[in-house]
């Protein structure tokens, strides 16, 4: 049993420093200390503490989670990652991954669907390509396949050459070839893929409609 004798605000870390007795206990969030009414002279045991000690930093780690998923969705394994590389253990990283599968905040089905559309709508490629950045992100296979299974690779490969075509001031076939072919080629698409992509792509600029 120990009594609180200081209660010191840490604004950088947005923590509380806890004093027992006079000497520096352990920091905890400014969100548990009101939910669990902790106030200078209160007496706390050696298993209270050890809770509090457990909450605030399954806390931490669940905010530094949600900062992370404020910017995109994230693939349970990128933020697994993420948390583990900021210095957390393994046992509180999995119990917030968990928690955040449960309040559906990481779900790699949706993530998987938020990635291929994010990719077909800025920057398209095939299908095993956008396949493998999702394995490379921790998706599981059969997720993967399935969120990609139904993409076509003709479409995409118009689509990703038609935006690059815009570009292009070449007016030799050769060289139009060539660049065109080696960008569709750096997007996973195959070599028939390409082929049919560049000479579609190059009658419809020979007809002035690209």
């Amino acid at each position: 049993m120990g009594t609180i004798t200081a209660l010191r605000s840490n604004d950088r870390k947005k923590q509380v420093n806890v004093f027992i007795d006079g000497l520096f206990s352990f920091a905890i969030t400014e969100e548990l200390v009101v939910q669990n009414r902790l106030k200078v002279g209160g007496d706390l045991s050696i298993g209270r503490i050890q809770k509090l000690k457990e909450a605030s930093l399954f806390q931490s780690c669940f905010d530094a989670a949600i900062g992370y998923l404020s910017y995109r969705p994230r693939s349970k394994n990128e933020v697994r990652q993420r948390l583990r590389r900021r210095g957390f253990d393994d046992n509180v990283v999995e119990e917030v991954i968990l928690n955040l599968k449960e309040r559906q905040l990481i779900d790699d089905i949706a993530f998987s669907e938020y990635w291929r559309n994010n990719r077909l709508s800025f920057s398209p490629r095939s299908r095993r390509l956008i396949n493998l950045e999702l394995r490379q992100k921790g998706v599981a296979a059969e997720t993967a396949h399935e969120v990609v299974k139904d993409l076509n690779d003709e479409n995409s490969a118009y689509e990703a050459g038609h935006r690059k075509v815009r570009r292009l001031t070449c007016s030799d076939y050769n060289d139009f070839r060539r660049i065109l072919g080696d960008y569709l080629r750096r997007r996973g698409f195959d070599y028939e893929t390409v082929r049919c992509a560049v000479e579609r792509l190059w009658q419809e600029r020979k007809e002035g409609s690209v």
